[in-house]
């Protein structure tokens, strides 16, 4: 069997993927944790915002007795870089059914001394035993079919900086929101994709972290290119994903002052919203 094909055929699991193994923390003591943050989640010029919050997502499960994340913010105090880091939890209450944590990670300047880079505040559940008990207005967004979709293969030439993340992603883009790619962007702020891992990995609630940060920004479809740092991502996961690619749409409705927000939906194969995230990030004008 040729090797592409034997790759190709063995789907990574859940627990055994690229992306459980770049997001693992090791316990040094107690509510600390030490990581060597990858090179393969960089985007342009740092690494990517979704995946260090799964980093830190990972660590809290370990630190708090629920291990499902439920909501989940974050403020990004500065840029991380590839390396080492630390991360620092703190136990702030447990519950019967919720358990509540805040932790922080830390990279080294080139004097030694510590630099925070994220920090975070947290509620972990149990996801399976919530109740199906479901009664919403939302709606799966209307994407097209997968194979009438794009990937950043099919497109013109990355843009600068590091592309690292997207050999790591399966995305298929709306063409609808595509325009940016062709230099004809639509000026409205919308981005919808399928969303999955490369190596076949199934959802689970972490990797939602991930997902509602993994697209690219919407800026780029309101004309604006370059670099779009998150300045706080609060993501709130609401069950249990089903097996099979993800649906994400980012919406922006309002641009002022240079910041932005960016609101998205996550929904699974079982066309369940799965996961809703709202953040606010900075562009660089002119």
């Amino acid at each position: 069997m040729p090797e592409a094909a034997s790759v190709a055929a063995e789907r990574a699991v859940i627990g055994d993927s690229e992306f459980d193994r770049d997001t693992a923390v090791t316990r040094r003591e107690p509510g600390v944790y030490d990581i060597d943050l990858s090179a393969g989640w960089t985007i342009i010029n740092a690494v990517n915002g979704g995946y260090l919050l799964a980093v830190l997502g990972r660590a809290l499960a370990d630190a708090l007795p629920h291990a499902d994340p439920f909501t989940i913010s974050a403020h990004y105090l500065t840029a991380s870089q590839p390396g080492p880091a630390v991360v620092r939890t703190d136990v702030v209450r447990t519950g019967r059914t919720l358990s509540t944590g805040q932790a922080s990670l830390f990279q080294y300047a080139e004097d030694g001394t510590e630099v925070e880079r994220i920090r975070v505040l947290a509620s972990y559940g149990d996801l399976d035993a919530l109740p199906d008990d479901v009664r919403t207005t939302a709606e799966p967004p209307a994407i097209p079919p997968m194979e009438q979709c794009f990937g950043p293969e099919d497109g013109p030439a990355p843009v600068p900086g590091s592309s690292a993340i997207t050999d790591r992603l399966m995305l298929k883009l709306d063409p609808a929101t595509l325009g940016w790619a062709l230099g004809q962007p639509s000026g409205k702020g919308e981005m919808r994709a399928w969303f999955g891992l490369a190596d076949g990995r199934d959802p689970d609630p972490l990797s939602l972290l991930l997902a509602v940060d993994a697209l690219p920004p919407t800026a780029f479809e309101l004309g604006l290119s370059g670099w779009v740092p998150t300045v706080e991502l609060t993501v709130h996961v609401r069950c249990r994903p089903a097996p099979g690619p993800l649906r994400v749409a980012i919406t922006t409705r309002n641009l002022a002052g240079g910041f932005l927000e960016e609101d998205a939906e996550v929904w699974d194969s079982a066309d369940r919203l799965v996961a809703q995230s709202r953040q606010l990030a900075r562009v660089r004008l002119g």
